[in-house]
């Protein structure tokens, strides 16, 4: 593995050597950086001629000069990176380090998004195959799949943040022909799902449009979507819904990893999510309390870490001869509890934020990728803020991928499943979710790593597209403006970037090959 490892970085780097040459010298060729100051006739013209030429080493011709930058590039080997200068006489490097931060965190969560939410609804259609969700889900994947993303982008800030502003200033209420049709699909939709029987679809959605109903009509009437707590009749009864979500996260991570039947497991989910309850309003009144814990994102990680170390020994302890399984159900239900936590802890501010007088009752931002009124703010003030920032680009960014990961993961988990070893584990009578999540899942998994690893400079593609729309100052502008320019240096840190995540990608990608799948061996 090692010397496999060694191969693959030996070829990346020759391959990124080529890619790079190649882009430095379509840029240097596609223009004339000098002529914003050839069309000015003034005393100092040809001084400032003189002084960018100096600056960009345009008297050397493109092909040599792509060396003078390699050679900069070269220098972060000893602690001395060098990217170059802009024309405006700006490091290459601060700009890139001030947008990196935007573009990698917009891109990291839409990505993360895109293929948790593709891989459980691929996984679900397979499952459900030729079903009226499966063709609902493979007619909304080709749509969003065909979708350009800069159209796509501007019917979000009309339709999702000025129509949902005005809405909310409104008073948010929702028409009950709304309710209704919302219930009636929210009833097709789970008899779609779940399936079975005419008998058992009947109850299904009679039960489904009965909820849906219910829920959307209690939201619209005690103002949630304002203030997004669950009150009735003056009194908060969001713990109780908090207690509902975590013990339902125990259910559903104990059925998925060992079965609603086994009763140790089952006891060990549901038991982290009881303490995850005792533990709600001290967790909020302490660790969640700005005068008390300056929270801060790596705090906030620590505590993640320890929380799923704290659900990891309980599995231990409380295993018996199946530790393994029990240990991921409570590093998981520990994990899931605490975000949720997390998240209930944002809510408890939406109202605040929303009403104060930055905001002014239109929460929902459609430019920037934060609110400078809030940069003094506690850390979950600001983790609001940023996701009424994020909310509308990382939708646009994740329809990119969203198709391809649902229709890709379907695929391969209907080949999967049509594989004699598949036919061998239920004739040995193991049940089909221990068929499913044991057995065909984690091999269904191989051809989606590769898509990932693909997809990931695909994504970052689509970013610069989706950071101009939405007013972003991240990589996207710097990489446009490089162009504009006729300045190859942004625009080749730019694709420095790309270039490495896709290559380092790809590499992960074969690496594990290995651990999803032991057959896989590299000599």
């Amino acid at each position: 593995m090692a010397t496999f490892i060694v191969r693959r970085l030996i070829a990346a780097v020759l391959i990124l050597l080529a890619a790079t040459f190649l882009m430095y010298n379509m840029v240097a060729f596609s223009g004339d950086p000098l002529e914003d100051l050839r069309g000015v006739q003034t005393p100092q013209t040809a001084q400032l001629i003189e002084a960018r030429i100096r600056l960009l080493h345009l008297d050397v011709p493109p092909p040599l000069r792509y060396f003078i930058w390699l050679g900069g590039i070269g220098g972060c080997f000893i602690g001395q990176c060098d990217f170059g200068m802009t024309i405006q006489q700006q490091p290459v490097l601060n700009v890139l380090l001030n947008s990196m931060d935007q573009t990698l965190r917009l891109v990291t969560i839409a990505t993360i998004v895109a293929i948790i939410l593709g891989i459980v609804i691929g996984i679900t259609t397979a499952l459900r195959q030729y079903s009226s969700y499966d063709y609902g889900v493979t007619f909304i994947s080709f749509l969003f799949f065909s979708l350009p993303i800069f159209w796509f982008a501007v019917l979000l800030k009309q339709f999702l943040a000025i129509g949902a502003n005005d809405w909310l200033q409104t008073g948010a209420q929702i028409d009950w022909w709304v309710i209704v049709v919302v219930a009636l699909v929210s009833g097709l939709f789970w008899m779609s799902v779940l399936g079975g029987d005419p008998k058992r679809k009947a109850i299904t959605f009679a039960l489904g449009t009965l909820a849906g109903g219910l829920v959307l009509g209690y939201m619209s009437m005690s103002g949630w979507f304002l203030n997004p707590r669950f009150i009735l009749f003056g009194l908060d009864f969001s713990l109780l819904a908090i207690a509902f979500l975590m013990l339902s996260v125990a259910l559903i991570v104990t059925a998925i990893l060992a079965g609603i039947k086994n009763r140790r497991s089952l006891m060990i989910g549901l038991g982290v999510a009881v303490v995850g309850i005792a533990l709600y309003y001290p967790v909020n009144y302490y660790l969640f309390n700005p005068q008390v814990v300056p929270m801060n994102f790596w705090i906030l990680a620590g505590l993640a870490v320890v929380t799923i170390l704290v659900g990891v020994g309980a599995g231990w302890v409380f295993g018996g001869d199946n530790k393994s399984v029990n240990m991921k159900i409570g590093g998981w239900t520990a994990f899931l509890v605490g975000a949720i936590m997390v998240v209930d802890r944002h809510m408890q501010l939406w109202q605040a934020y929303s009403q104060s007088g930055y905001i002014r009752g239109r929460p929902i931002a459609t430019i920037g990728a934060s609110n400078p009124g809030f940069s003094q703010s506690s850390f979950f003030v600001q983790g609001v803020d940023a996701f009424t920032h994020l909310l509308l680009p990382t939708i646009a960014l994740m329809v990119i991928s969203f198709a391809g990961y649902t229709r890709y993961t379907r695929a391969s988990l209907l080949e999967v499943l049509n594989q004699d070893y598949i036919r061998t584990a239920r004739a040995k009578g193991l049940t089909e979710r221990t068929v499913i999540v044991r057995h065909a899942f984690r091999n269904a998994l191989i051809p989606i790593t590769t898509i990932v690893a693909f997809d990931i400079a695909g994504i970052i593609g689509g970013a610069v597209i989706t950071e101009r729309v939405f007013g972003w100052t991240g990589m996207g502008s710097m990489f446009i403006n490089g162009l504009n320019q006729v300045d190859p240096n942004p625009v080749m840190a730019f694709f420095l970037v790309t270039g490495a995540l896709a290559l380092l990608f790809n590499m992960l990608a074969d690496i594990a090959y290995a651990a999803l799948d032991p057959r896989i061996r590299v000599s």
